[in-house]
């Protein structure tokens, strides 16, 4: 039990924002909604870890959350400095017409 909260409902809760994280990076064609999808799919296993950790005692689950959480927010402003410029130069965001890697 995690502050009262069983094992079993945090990893259910995890895996359910996992997959509304990944069907929206599939789904759609914005570059900010995949990227903040993919932001998501971090957070839920974030949950997970902080799940696994307080279910076994430990602080290792909280200590990884803490690096990726850092990753996640140099990712972050790196990501949408490749937005700006993309849409300076493309004047779109959507994945589907930006080809700047084609010849």
């Amino acid at each position: 039990m995690i502050g009262g909260i069983p094992l079993a409902d945090v990893l259910l809760a995890s895996g359910a924002l996992f997959l509304v994280g990944l069907a929206g990076a599939l789904l759609r064609r914005s570059a900010i909604s995949i990227f903040l999808s993919i932001e998501v799919m971090m957070n839920a296993a974030n949950l997970a870890l902080i799940g696994y950790g307080s279910a076994l005692g430990t602080r290792e689950g909280q200590i990884v959350v803490f690096f990726i959480i850092a990753i996640a927010a140099a990712e972050a402003s790196v990501g949408l400095a490749i937005f700006v410029a993309v849409f300076r130069h493309k004047e779109t965001i959507d994945v589907n017409k930006v080809n700047l890697l084609k010849w």
